[in-house]
């Protein structure tokens, strides 16, 4: 398999994905485009390593239960009723993704790009959090007392050979390099420390550092590689957003490639769905379905955020609900095999200009299955 699409890990709360469908737009952008290339079902990844996961597992009511199955509950939550990922689910603590860290970061200590060494951090005072300089409470307790401790720690070198973001990181074409990013990615320390102090994450204690975890930006890339070698992929392409890419980018040079498999970042947008009942009046001029309301905004709309990488403008959605409209109305009986061709060459060379090409839209739609992956998962 050449290429598999999986979403940048989400960042498990409190909310559903009827409350907030923007959390989705990764997964749905991804489960979109392996569809295009007949790839099967990819599973949804989560990000269950945060400090205020740490804090709601503390103080939930009832009965104490283990941080993964209270995650586990947390993520199951999210989807409607019996509509769980027909990929599954994948977190960043889940064994093989930890399995599949520790040989990565055992391969960078032979090379030399990690190493172990002992380091002096900021720390709180009351419970021991590894804190950030200034003087503010612990994000943990809410002390104000900090002290520096010293001990061992992971701590990654930044290559000097190659920049934090090169094009091979991206998957677009030639066009829609995101230059900007690739500037402010590289705004970071030299050295990184990615040792982390958290109740629940990939445990270091492996390599000698007891009682740490690894930072959850690295764990989000081996996540997504984890997924990426259950299927056999050549190239993982995680969708993220780029301000997610500048933070986890430098945390991940270091872990992009692995047994053979290479990691690529895909930028999609933010989307309006706050603003999409403003179409009601073109809904009722295209006698629109609630199958067609919804395939809009679950299945266009996040294809559409990977050409908008910034934000799509609710004064923009009038004319992409009649772009969608123009193209559904346009769809063949069969697909034009030719053009289907020609818009997965594009899905794999990271071009987008098909999405707004209403013959390419409209034979995707013809090749679609007449109830769609994206909407039967979420």
């Amino acid at each position: 398999m050449r290429h598999l699409f999986l979403n940048g890990p989400v960042q498990n709360g409190p909310f559903t994905f009827a409350s907030r469908p923007g959390k989705a737009v990764g997964i749905r952008l991804a489960a979109a485009l392996n569809a295009i290339l007949g790839l099967p079902p990819a599973p949804h990844l989560w990000n269950t390593v945060t400090l205020a996961g740490d804090l709601r597992h503390r103080q939930a009511d009832g009965p104490k239960i283990p941080r993964q199955r209270f995650e586990a509950d947390l993520i199951a939550d999210k989807y409607p009723p019996g509509q769980s990922p027909v990929g599954g689910i994948m977190t960043d603590t889940d064994a093989e993704v930890a399995g599949l860290a520790l040989e990565m970061i055992e391969n960078n200590l032979r090379a030399g790009t990690l190493t172990i060494s002992r380091e002096t951090v900021p720390t709180c005072r009351a419970c021991g959090h590894m804190t950030g300089t200034g003087n503010h409470p612990c994000n943990a307790c809410g002390s104000t007392e900090t002290r520096e401790r010293t001990g061992l720690h992971l701590v990654a070198e930044l290559a000097k050979d190659r920049p934090v973001l090169d094009r091979s990181d991206i998957h677009a074409s030639h066009r829609q390099q995101p230059k900007h990013l690739q500037h402010t990615a590289a705004n970071v320390a030299q050295r990184l420390i990615l040792s982390r102090t958290r109740d629940h994450g990939i445990d270091l204690s492996p390599i000698g550092l007891s009682g740490l975890v690894l930072d959850p930006r690295v764990g989000i890339h081996a996540t997504v590689l984890a997924a990426a070698r259950r299927h056999e992929a050549d190239t993982a392409v995680m969708t993220i957003t780029e301000n997610a890419a500048n933070h986890i980018a430098a945390h991940g040079q270091h872990f992009r490639e692995h047994g053979g498999t290479r990691l690529q970042y895909a930028l999609h947008g933010h989307l309006p769905y706050d603003h999409t009942a403003s179409l009601q009046p073109l809904h009722d001029a295209y006698r629109a379905t609630q199958a067609i309301k919804d395939d809009f905004e679950a299945w266009f709309l996040p294809l559409l955020s990977l050409k908008i990488k910034t934000a799509t403008g609710r004064d923009q959605l009038p004319a992409l609900f009649k772009h969608y409209m123009r193209a559904h109305l346009a769809k063949p009986v069969a697909a034009d095999g030719a053009v289907l061709e020609a818009v997965q060459r594009s899905v794999y060379a990271g071009d987008t200009e098909w999405i707004t090409d209403k013959q390419a839209l409209a034979t995707v739609m013809a090749a679609r299955a007449t109830v769609s992956v994206v909407a039967m998962e979420i």
